[in-house]
C-alpha cells in the first residue's frame, strides 16, 4: 500500500469533507472548487480517493442516486483524520499565539489591526486610538 501523504490544500479539504458527511466524487470537486477558489479536475481528486480507499481510510458506500460511487470514511479514517486536524489545528495555533497583540489598556487579544503607539519610549499595542488614549492619562 501507498504511503498517504496530505501536501496540499486540496487533499486536506478532501479528508475534512469526508469526515464531515459521505459524498460522491462529483459533491466533492464541487466542494472542493467552492472553497478553495480553484479550477479542481478529476484527477486531482480521484487518484487520492483511491489511495484513501487501497489504504482504508474510506470506502465505498452503497451507489447513491444516478449510480454515483459515495465515498464514506471509515472508523480507521476518522481518526487518521482526526490526527491531521489536530497537527494543523497546532500550526495555525502557533502562528496565533506567535502574531498575538495584546490591548495594554483593555486585554483583549488581537490578531489583527493592532493600533499601535510609543508611549514613554515603548511601543504599544492597542485595540482602538481610544484605549490608547485612555491608557495615556492614566
Amino acid at each position: 500500500m501507498k504511503e498517504i501523504k496530505i501536501t496540499n490544500l486540496i487533499k486536506f479539504c478532501t479528508l475534512l469533507f469526508l469526515y464531515k458527511k459521505s459524498m460522491h466524487g462529483y459533491e466533492l470537486i464541487k466542494l472542493l472548487k467552492e472553497h478553495t477558489g480553484k479550477k479542481i479536475s478529476s484527477s486531482h481528486v480521484y487518484p487520492f480517493l483511491n489511495n484513501l480507499e487501497k489504504n482504508k481510510i474510506i470506502r465505498l458506500k452503497a451507489k447513491g442516486s444516478n449510480d454515483k460511487k459515495e465515498y464514506q470514511m471509515t472508523k480507521k479514517g476518522r481518526v487518521f483524520t482526526k490526527t491531521i486536524i489536530d497537527k494543523f489545528a497546532r500550526l495555525v495555533n502557533f502562528n496565533i499565539k506567535h502574531n498575538l497583540k495584546i490591548c495594554a489598556s483593555c486585554r483583549c487579544k488581537l490578531i489583527e489591526g493592532a493600533y499601535k503607539s510609543k508611549i514613554r519610549g515603548k511601543v504599544m499595542y492597542f485595540c482602538c486610538k481610544y484605549c490608547c488614549l485612555q491608557y495615556r492619562s492614566k
